[in-house]
């Protein structure tokens, strides 16, 4: 292998420019030549595919957001857009792709592998959602930004004596929600992989009204529901002054941490011996700190779940 292309796909997330920055200077270590694919899989459907160099990558490391740029792409869903791409790539003289995204992404990964086009998948996302991994790229960095927002609002929730809902980032994964929420106290963490019932948080709210408790946070990831909807209901069964607040897109920006920096680069790097050693439809990961990897259609097929554990620690400790 003499030629590989890099692309980054999906949402966007703190951490990507490390990875780009490692598969690119990896593999002109190691003699390969390197091309960038801009905005994704419809970048690659389109041909915006240049060749990059060690200086295309520096002082990247440390941005957020990607310089490859990224959308979404319902045309590469499609057999027809997959061969335009392969189309691409082998016009290009590419011979293997690592393509850094979360679960959309793997998916049109796991298409070129079974097109026969030789695949990498490295984890980025800030949901930390992607099986065979214990961290995505992005989530570290995305954790210490909602647990920011929390003290600041719970700065004011003291003050103002109020109980406060935060809905944070997470489409069907509450790591997000459980990570932060238990790093900063909240009397209740709502995610999707577990039920609850609305009078139990009623009732955790009454029990803290009764010993002097003055303000609450609480919890919800986006996958269950509208935070709107949570603080309408509370206000509506108990007579407690409530917030809401929407994090939003700023969970996905920002310089990335030095744990999401070190990450993307082992990832990125790993993905690049991989190609080297002739693997092919597998994602990269990390599991028990050891880089690891698995195939691509295994990964796709396990369910992402929360630590169980740590949700009922959670529990516990907001009696």
């Amino acid at each position: 292998m003499k030629r590989i292309g890099v692309l980054t796909s999906g949402g966007d997330s703190p951490g990507m420019n490390a990875a780009i920055r490692a598969v690119v200077r990896k593999a002109i270590f190691h003699g390969l030549e390197v091309y960038g694919i801009s905005y994704g899989y419809a970048g690659l459907i389109n041909g915006e595919i240049k060749k990059m160099e060690l200086g295309s990558v520096g002082d990247i490391i440390h941005r957020g957001g990607t310089v490859l740029y990224t959308a979404r792409c319902e045309e590469f869903k499609t057999l027809e857009g997959q061969k335009k791409g392969i189309e691409q790539l082998k016009k290009f003289g590419i011979e293997g792709l690592v393509v850094i995204g979360g679960d959309g992404s793997y998916r049109g990964a796991q298409k070129l592998s079974e097109h026969g086009f030789p695949t990498i998948g490295v984890p980025g996302t800030i949901d930390n959602d992607i099986p065979g991994t214990d961290f995505t790229i992005g989530f570290d960095t995305a954790l210490n930004t909602v647990i920011d927002a929390i003290d600041k609002i719970r700065d004011t929730a003291t003050s103002h004596e109020r109980t406060y809902v935060i809905e944070v980032m997470g489409r069907h994964a509450g790591d997000l929600a459980l990570w932060s929420g238990l790093a900063d106290g909240a009397e209740t963490i709502i995610v999707p992989e577990a039920d609850y019932e609305m009078s139990d948080i009623i009732a955790r709210l009454k029990r803290g009204q009764e010993r002097g408790k003055k303000h609450s946070i609480i919890i919800v990831a986006e996958g269950v529901g509208s935070g709107f909807d949570f603080g309408n209901r509370i206000k509506e069964e108990i007579n407690l002054e409530t917030r809401v607040t929407v994090l939003g897109h700023i969970q996905r920006g920002g310089s990335p941490s030095g744990f999401d920096r070190v990450l993307a680069s082992r990832l990125g790097a790993k993905a690049v011996d991989l190609l080297l050693e002739g693997k092919a439809g597998v994602t990269v990961g990390i599991e028990k700190n050891e880089l690891v990897y698995h195939d691509i259609d295994e990964a796709l097929a396990r369910k992402h779940s929360i630590d169980m554990e740590m949700y009922k620690l959670s529990q516990q400790l907001s009696i």
